[in-house]
């Protein structure tokens, strides 16, 4: 178990290095890697995740990525690249998992987002 006082700790420590070092675009980030980055053991850094944030690793991680994907999508500059290499661009490394978390989380597909926003 973690303090109150250590948990609000690592939970800025996390939060601080998803928005500045942006580890999210790798398509290979893992918990452990994660984790040696801050010098922290997994457990704890899944505990902080799970109670914190009240999400897993993963949907921690897809989160952001969702959020980078929603920002790069919306650039005139990007219109020529597809949906799914947006995706891959913000670190998700399979189509299903792209589809199935963007559609659990915004309740349309891609497709329909960008409509959406147009």
């Amino acid at each position: 178990t973690v303090n109150d006082d250590d948990a609000e700790k690592i939970k800025k420590e996390v939060l601080s290095y998803f928005s500045e070092d942006a580890p999210f675009l790798d398509p290979q980030l893992s918990l452990t890697t994660v984790a040696d980055d801050l010098e922290l053991n997994t457990n704890k850094l899944s505990y902080i995740i799970n109670e914190c944030f009240n999400a897993n690793f993963n949907e921690f991680v897809n989160t952001y990525r969702l959020q980078h994907f929603k920002k790069i999508a919306q650039y005139p500059k990007n219109k020529s690249i597809t949906l799914l290499g947006l995706a891959y661009d913000s670190g998700f490394n399979s189509k299903t998992v792209f589809n199935t978390f963007f559609k659990k989380m915004e309740g349309l597909t891609p497709s329909q987002w960008v409509k959406s926003i147009s």
